[in-house]
């Protein structure tokens, strides 16, 4: 069900000293740093962790969790469902390059203000 999540952490380097400790025992480790973010895992980056945006104006921390859809009209329908519940559309459904070719997400606002992705990794 879920494809990764991130967490907000207010001092990266000192997080990534601790989750580099303990998930290697569990075999997880880094596997891509991103606009200063770091994703953990055994073979894809299934755990994130990244820089609490400035100014936050509160002491609430987005989290980000991102749903695995079987199929690319599953994201779609995710991003319709979404917009027609007046959700905060983040970036509507495409081909995210940056992260691999077959990256197809879509990203909302849920009512507590969580960054929720839906995503499928699969070719057309």
């Amino acid at each position: 069900m879920l494809n990764h999540v991130e967490i907000q952490t207010t001092d990266v380097r000192a997080s990534a000293a601790f989750y580099d400790a303990v998930l290697a025992p569990l075999g997880a480790g880094r596997r891509i740093e991103h606009q200063g973010r770091i994703g953990y895992g055994e073979e894809r980056p299934e755990f994130w962790i990244g820089p609490v945006p400035e100014p936050t104006g509160s002491r609430t921390r987005e989290s980000h969790l991102a749903f695995t859809a079987p199929d690319r009209p599953a994201v779609d329908a995710f991003h319709h469902a979404a917009a027609a519940l007046g959700a905060e559309i983040l970036h509507a459904p495409k081909v995210w390059p940056r992260y691999h070719d077959t990256y197809y997400a879509a990203f909302v606002r849920d009512p507590d203000g969580n960054n929720i992705e839906a995503v499928c990794e699969r070719p057309e």
